[in-house]
C-alpha cells in the first residue's frame, strides 16, 4: 500500500467514525462527543471515559485506545484488521463504545 493509499483509506475510516457519532447523537441518548484534531478522533462518553483513534501514518496503522486496550489495525484491501487477529475495526469499535457507554452503540464503514 502507498502512503497516499493509506492516506484515503485512513481519511475514509475517520469521516466514517465521525458520521456514526452525528447518527448516535441523534437517534439516541448516548451523547458521545466527538473532536477531531488532524489524524487523531477522541471520543467521549458521559461517564469520562474516552476512545482514541489515531493514525501511525509511517506503519500505515490505525491506532484505537479504550478501556479494553490499546488495539493496532491494518488494512486488508476491504476492512481494517487487528494485527494480532482480533477483529476488524469497526465491529470492535461498537464493542468498546458499547461498553463505555453502557449502551447498544452501533459503528460501521458506511
Amino acid at each position: 500500500m502507498t502512503d497516499s493509499e493509506f492516506l484515503d483509506q485512513a481519511e475514509a475510516l475517520l469521516r466514517a467514525i465521525e458520521s456514526c457519532c452525528d447518527r448516535i447523537n441523534d437517534e439516541t441518548d448516548a451523547d458521545v462527543d466527538n473532536q477531531r484534531v488532524g489524524g487523531m478522533v477522541t471520543l467521549s462518553f458521559a461517564n469520562g471515559s474516552q476512545i482514541i483513534v489515531n493514525l501511525q501514518k509511517p506503519l500505515h496503522e490505525v491506532w484505537m485506545a479504550a478501556k479494553a486496550g490499546g488495539f493496532h489495525y491494518k488494512f486488508d484491501g476491504a476492512a481494517w484488521q487487528d494485527t494480532k487477529g482480533n477483529g476488524e475495526f469497526f465491529a470492535n469499535l461498537t464493542r468498546y463504545a458499547s461498553e463505555q457507554a453502557s449502551q447498544s452503540l452501533q459503528f460501521a464503514a458506511t
